[in-house]
């Protein structure tokens, strides 16, 4: 409110909106307007699809433009300023530009915690889910992206959009099933690793788990709703010993975890460690040297809780590997 009290009345001049918002944010916004005497101030709805770590290079080469408006100049001047991208153009109203985006976020959100299902079942009946993901990928009904199983997602978009999604819904007196489902089954991914390390090492205390990666994808340093803020919480109140090492989120990550030892290096955090889980697959962590790791190691297991490792060379080393949904 204080932005849109800050904002002069002009015949000449448009708001667009490239956040992410509630849809009925834009028809809210221009009621407020109207009350405030500013209703030549134009609006354009014009949602960003921009991913962490990659942001300039999606900005460049976007999958798709999306303008929401009155079909007045400024969306006519919205439409202009894009079009050198040369981006294919869905132009609409303001509400449901407003909605592409949360419901974008929510159908990946979807389809992360359907792998992370199936990557479950795949446990159960011996099936590995890469191999499952592979073949579902290739069907150009469903494509191969976020199909990749793992611990759950996080970061500022999903979480946020997923649950904002929800609510709009119940807000209008619709009870969005589905997603209540899909948050459910995040969370309770999360806590996947906490099984598959009582199944190896029996009871957790005084053991020590090393926790590689902290941020919740590679190239950022981004902890919302990082999946090692669940692991490591629930690691200590299990009574094991936490080592943690991320080669850019330590300085953010201290200021949301306690009782973790941060190590300088992946072998610090390696070192006399009982189990190992890769939590973020950053390129330097895919590529330990898993002989070296072995002899750090007290123990021999090593969770890769992204699917992001080769099995064949971790067990080469000597050590026990267990992935999400792998054989």
């Amino acid at each position: 409110m204080s932005v849109a009290d800050a904002i002069p009345a002009s015949r000449d001049h448009a708001l667009v909106m490239k956040s992410t918002v509630p849809c009925g944010t834009g028809a809210a916004l221009r009621r407020v307007f109207a009350q405030q005497g500013k209703d030549s101030l134009a609006y354009v709805s014009c949602p960003e699809f921009l991913k962490e770590g990659s942001a300039v290079e999606d900005f460049l080469h976007p999958d798709r433009v999306v303008v929401g408006d009155d079909g007045d100049w400024a969306g006519d001047a919205v439409v202009q300023l894009y079009a050198p991208l040369g981006a294919p153009l869905v132009r609409t109203d303001v509400a449901s530009a407003e909605m592409v985006k949360l419901a974008s976020n929510a159908f990946l959100a979807t389809k992360i915690s359907f792998i992370n299902e199936i990557a479950n079942v795949c446990e159960q009946t011996g099936a590995d889910v890469v191999e499952v993901a592979r073949g579902m990928g290739l069907d150009q009904r469903i494509g191969p992206k976020f199909l990749q199983a793992g611990i759950g997602y996080g970061g500022s978009c999903f979480p946020k959009d997923v649950d904002a999604l929800k609510q709009l819904a119940g807000n209008s007196g619709y009870h969005f099933q589905l997603l209540t489902s899909v948050i459910e089954v995040n969370e309770l991914q999360k806590r996947r690793v906490i099984s598959k390390l009582q199944k190896h090492l029996g009871s957790l205390v005084g053991k020590r788990v090393a926790l590689l990666g902290l941020a919740f994808k590679p190239n950022t340093d981004d902890m919302r709703e990082a999946s090692s803020l669940v692991l490591s919480a629930r690691l200590q109140a299990d009574g094991a010993h936490v080592t943690a090492y991320d080669p850019v989120a330590e300085e953010q990550a201290r200021k949301l975890v306690t009782g973790v030892t941060f190590a300088p290096s992946p072998m610090g955090a390696i070192r006399d460690a009982d189990a190992v889980v890769l939590v973020t697959e950053w390129d330097e962590l895919v590529a330990l040297d898993w002989s070296e790791v072995a002899a750090a190691m007290s123990g021999d297991l090593v969770i890769d809780g992204r699917n992001a490792l080769d099995p064949q060379a971790i067990q080469a080393a000597g050590l026990s590997y267990e992935g999400i949904g792998r054989r």
